[in-house]
């Protein structure tokens, strides 16, 4: 959420910031409430100093010589009436910060400086490549046919249990999905120095709000009804929960010793459930977009100098692991239509897919500065000044586990349909060396 005080001080000013990222900020409307509800303040203190000079009132008539129950009856009508106008004023008040909240909720993060301006992701901007796409004497297979010998990754299956876009795998591919997992968590713990964490696959709404997912995605989320309460949302990455770890707490050494020292360094496996809601028609084959995939998550909650530093780390930390599995891949920083609503700057890592014959999106990478925090009220104890302040946070990929399969099982894929293994995981596959093998 944006800073109000920047509102109030500047609205034309986040006008033009929205104006980058296609939204338009109603300034007028926002100027008409905040007037209602400096009028309102004003009311409020003014009916508040009248009910306490009644109240003395009493206090003087009973020094006075009046009897006690004389002395409230005097004074009586009066304060029921000023306790009626101040209930009509709290009320008003309450549905103007309701509107000024659905208002605030509505705008999405200030894009920083360096994030190129455009209206979708055609232009975002390409600032690094590593690895050259392999060189086939064959014509590349996807994923889908490649997986689909010996039905050991099974759509059809999946539908029939479940329904599209969903899958189920067997034996090698089901067992290669599982290295890559623990793969990444190692790498991630062993040599980064995150801390894992195992949180719930489902959050309530206070976490899907703090994070940015609601109220501007709920479309977009799979829910879960209790009977006679509120209902949960199945988690759609485990950013949502993960970050909300520090959800109203002031991180400090003293008092969060579980946590640790700032910065703050998670990881996380998970599953993430996404019902796409808007792109039905995209993507409907294979394992590119489904409704359920696993992620391994990094998270890091650091003090505001920190963060832009972070960000490349935390990408950087991605970067590794398509490195370690020899996968070429490309970054690009996305531009103002393409940035995530709560993100105010978004690395992406694309992957070289020779069944597409394209770079695909693997990891997103985004600093979101104090927007979560904002929302969450997390905070650190600066001990410069002693005061609490808020966080940034971060978060990315580190990788997409479905989609590193898709990356693996066709850049290793070989001539007679066998896929050679990246020397890193067969560890982790009882030391073979290929799979799918005639």
């Amino acid at each position: 959420m944006l800073d109000e005080k920047l509102l109030r001080k500047d609205a034309k000013l986040v006008a033009i910031q929205m104006q980058r990222r296609g939204v338009q900020f109603d300034t007028e409307l926002f100027a008409r409430l905040e007037t209602r509800r400096k009028s309102l303040d004003v009311r409020l203190q003014d009916l508040q100093a009248q009910r306490n000079a009644a109240s003395k009132k009493v206090g003087e008539l009973i020094k006075s010589g009046l009897e006690v129950d004389a002395a409230k009856a005097q004074v009586a009508e009066t304060q029921r009436d000023l306790d009626a106008q101040l209930d009509t004023v709290k009320h008003e008040q309450s549905a103007v910060r309701q509107e000024l909240d659905e208002l605030l909720m509505s705008l999405p993060n200030i894009a920083a400086d360096d994030v190129p301006d455009g209206s979708d992701e055609a232009a975002n901007v390409e600032i690094d490549r590593w690895g050259e796409p392999p060189t086939m004497d064959f014509q590349p297979r996807d994923h889908v046919d490649l997986g689909g010998q010996q039905r050991l990754l099974d759509f059809e299956l999946a539908a029939k249990i479940t329904g599209s876009r969903f899958a189920v795998m067997r034996r090698d591919i089901a067992q290669l999905h599982r290295a890559l997992i623990q793969f990444m968590l190692d790498t991630h713990i062993d040599e980064h120095g995150y801390q894992e964490v195992h949180v719930p696959f489902m959050v309530n709404s206070a976490s899907m709000t703090g994070t940015g997912q609601l109220p501007k995605f709920a479309e977009d989320s799979f829910t879960v009804p209790l009977h006679g309460q509120d209902h949960y949302y199945l988690i759609p990455t485990a950013e949502v929960p993960v970050t909300n770890i520090v959800r109203d707490d002031i991180v400090s050494a003293k008092d969060t010793p579980h946590l640790g020292d700032l910065p703050i360094k998670f990881v996380c496996h998970s599953p993430c459930f996404r019902s796409e809601a808007g792109s039905y028609g995209r993507d409907t084959r294979g394992m590119i977009r489904q409704h359920q995939f696993e992620k391994v998550e990094l998270v890091q909650l650091v003090p505001p100098e920190h963060s832009d530093a972070a960000h490349e780390e935390l990408t950087a930390h991605a970067e590794a692991i398509l490195r370690k599995l020899d996968l070429p891949y490309r970054k690009v920083v996305l531009c103002t239509g393409d940035l995530g609503f709560s993100a105010r700057k978004t690395l992406d890592l694309e992957v070289w897919l020779p069944g597409q014959n394209a770079y695909r999106e693997i990891s997103s990478c985004s600093n979101f500065g104090d927007y979560q925090a904002r929302r969450m009220n997390a905070r650190w104890r600066n001990p410069q000044t002693g005061k609490p302040e808020l966080l940034h946070t971060l978060n990315g990929s580190g990788l997409a586990i479905g989609r590193t399969l898709v990356a693996v099982l066709e850049n290793y894929q070989r001539a007679d349909g066998s896929i050679a293994l990246p020397e890193v995981l067969r560890s982790y596959m009882g030391e073979k060396t290929h799979i799918l093998a005639q």
